[in-house]
C-alpha cells in the first residue's frame, strides 16, 4: 500500500506520559503543558485519566486539569476511564470523548488491571451503553500487542480478535500498544497481516514505544500498511506502570520530524511542539528523550 496522505496524531503526554512519574507534578503544570499542546497544532489531546488514585496517583488530579484547561476549538480534549464511574467523573468535567484498555495478554490483565481479558470487556458493556446514550465517542487500547512482560510473544490472532470485540462494542478506533516497546518492524507487519484481515486500516491506530530505539521504524512500517492514525508522547514521556523496564513512549516530536520528511500532513507546528517539550522537559528535571528536538536545540 502507499503512505497515507494525512496522519492524525493522537497525543498521550499528559496522560499516558505523566501517569509513571514519581514525582509530582502541580496541576498547573499539567495545565500549562496540555495548553502549549494545543498551540503546537495538536488536535487529540489525552488530557487525563480517571482510574483509582490509588493505583496510578499521579492521574488524582484529573478532574482539576479538566477543569482549569483553556478549550480551544476543534481539538479533542479525552480522558481514560476504566469503569463506568470513571466515565461519569469524565462526563462531569466535560472531557471531549473517553477510552477504555485492553490487553492481548492475559497475564498482563490481571497484573494490570487484577481480571482476564474477557471480564475486562464484559466490565466495559455499561460504559459504553452510558456513552452510547449521551453520544460520547469511545476509543480503545489493546496493550501487550507485540510483547509481554510476563507471556514474551503475543500471537497476533489474540490482538486481532480483542480488536475486533472492542470494535464490535462499539469503540469508533482502536489503538493497538507495543507497551513495553519490544516490537521490530517485521513485527508490526506479521501483527497487521493478521489484524487487517478482519478490520479495515481506518479503525486502527499505533502505540508504540520506544523501549528498544525501533518505535519511528514501527510507526513507518504501520504507514506502509495505510494506518493513518499514530499516537505519540511529548519529549518521548511515559512508559507501563506494570511493564518494568519499559522506557517512554515514542517522542512527538519525532513522530512529526518523521512525517515531514515523507510529506505527510499533520497539521503540527515542529517548533511549537519542541517548546511544549522543553517546557515538560524542564519541569520534571531531565532532558528532552526526543532525538529530534535535542539534535535541532543544537543549532
Amino acid at each position: 500500500m502507499s503512505l497515507p496522505k494525512r496522519v492524525k496524531i493522537v497525543e498521550v503526554g499528559p496522560r499516558d506520559g505523566l501517569q509513571n512519574e514519581s514525582q509530582i507534578i502541580s496541576t498547573e503544570t499539567k495545565i500549562a503543558l496540555v495548553k502549549k499542546l494545543a498551540e503546537s497544532g495538536l488536535g487529540y489531546i489525552e488530557t487525563g485519566s480517571f482510574v483509582n488514585p490509588k493505583w496510578i496517583p499521579q492521574m488524582a488530579d484529573s478532574e482539576q486539569v479538566f477543569s482549569g484547561i483553556e478549550r480551544l476549538p476543534d481539538i479533542t480534549y479525552a480522558a481514560l476511564t476504566p469503569n463506568l464511574k470513571g466515565f461519569q467523573r469524565a462526563m462531569d468535567v466535560k472531557a471531549s470523548e473517553v477510552a477504555i484498555f485492553a490487553a492481548a495478554s492475559e497475564a498482563f490483565s490481571q497484573k494490570n488491571i487484577n481480571c482476564s481479558i474477557a471480564e475486562s470487556l464484559q466490565r466495559f458493556e455499561p460504559l459504553i451503553a452510558a456513552a452510547n446514550e449521551q453520544k460520547v465517542a469511545v476509543r480503545g487500547y489493546v496493550s501487550c500487542v507485540l510483547g509481554c512482560p510476563y507471556e514474551g510473544d503475543i500471537a497476533p490472532s489474540k490482538v486481532a480478535d480483542v480488536t475486533e470485540q472492542l470494535l464490535a462494542m462499539g469503540c469508533y478506533e482502536v489503538s493497538l500498544g507495543d507497551t513495553i516497546g519490544v516490537g521490530t518492524p517485521a513485527a508490526v507487519e506479521r501483527l497487521l497481516d493478521e489484524v487487517l484481515t478482519n478490520t479495515p486500516t481506518d479503525k486502527l491506530a499505533m502505540h508504540m514505544h520506544d523501549t528498544y530505539g525501533q518505535a519511528v521504524a514501527n510507526i513507518y512500517a504501520a504507514l506502509m500498511r495505510g494506518i493513518s492514525v499514530v499516537d505519540a508522547s511529548v519529549a518521548g514521556l511515559g512508559g507501563c506502570p506494570y511493564a518494568k523496564g519499559a522506557s517512554g513512549n515514542v517522542a512527538t516530536e519525532d513522530v512529526v520530524y518523521l512525517l515531514n520528511g515523507l510529506g505527510i500532513e499533520h497539521k503540527v507546528n515542529l517548533g511549537k511542539l519542541i517548546e511544549a517539550g522543553k517546557f515538560i522537559s524542564s519541569a520534571l528535571g531531565r532532558n528532552n528523550a526526543s532525538k529530534v528536538a535535542h539534535a535541532l536545540s543544537q543549532q
